[in-house]
């Protein structure tokens, strides 16, 4: 026969029950807080992934662009506008953001005529694409805008001289002749953008 204190040191006390339940509760939250970092770090590698992959796309057009500029001033509402029409516009909050509006040769894969285009950053800090039907711009004629990079706070271009001087606006009507200037185009343009994450990034293009 069993002894009756035989018999009660096969269970568990109260204090061992309650140290079982505190340890694995100490688990469960480990493993939660745990699953809730590796979730944070997921979307936060999302949001970043997604970012910078808009950043690229913006710079690959913007390159891509740069490359097919034609050196063809075209017929406007105001007369002739030049060929590569670099300048600054207001802003809302009084600050000035540069409007670069020039004419594009078609890509040699016949996925895109020759029109004129245009670089914008608007009120809403997103760097819009213009798009006109083609190169010279009829009475009345918007064109259609994309806004192609979102959460931008600073935009800013400048544009390379024959003279390896860099200047703000183009064309410099000063340099030559009235004509020669309005169908000039310059040698390298760079631009540099901020995020409003606080990255800044800055290109040449040739």
């Amino acid at each position: 026969m069993r002894s009756a204190h035989g018999s009660m040191s096969l269970g568990f006390t109260l204090i061992e029950l309650l140290t079982a339940l505190i340890i694995l509760s100490l688990l469960a939250l480990m493993s939660y807080r745990g699953l809730g970092a590796v979730l944070d770090a997921r979307e936060y590698v999302k949001q970043e992934t997604e970012k910078w992959r808009r950043v690229t796309s913006f710079f690959t057009r913007f390159e891509r662009d740069m490359q097919l500029a034609a050196p063809r001033p075209v017929r406007a509402i105001s007369g002739t506008a030049p060929a590569w029409d670099g300048r600054l516009h207001a802003m809302p909050d009084g600050a000035a953001s540069p409007r670069l509006e020039f004419s594009r040769f078609a890509s040699a894969e016949g996925i895109d005529s020759a029109r004129r285009i245009g670089y914008v950053l608007n009120e809403k800090q997103e760097i819009e694409l213009w798009l006109w039907p083609g190169l010279d711009v009829a009475p009345g004629m918007q064109p259609e805008r994309y806004p192609i990079l979102t959460g931008v706070v600073t935009f800013e271009l400048q544009y390379l001289s024959a003279d390896r001087l860099w200047m703000n606006i183009w064309p410099d009507m000063m340099a030559g002749s009235p004509i020669a200037a309005i169908s000039s185009i310059p040698q390298a343009v760079r631009v540099r953008i901020v995020l409003m994450s606080g990255e800044e990034i800055e290109r040449v293009f040739r």
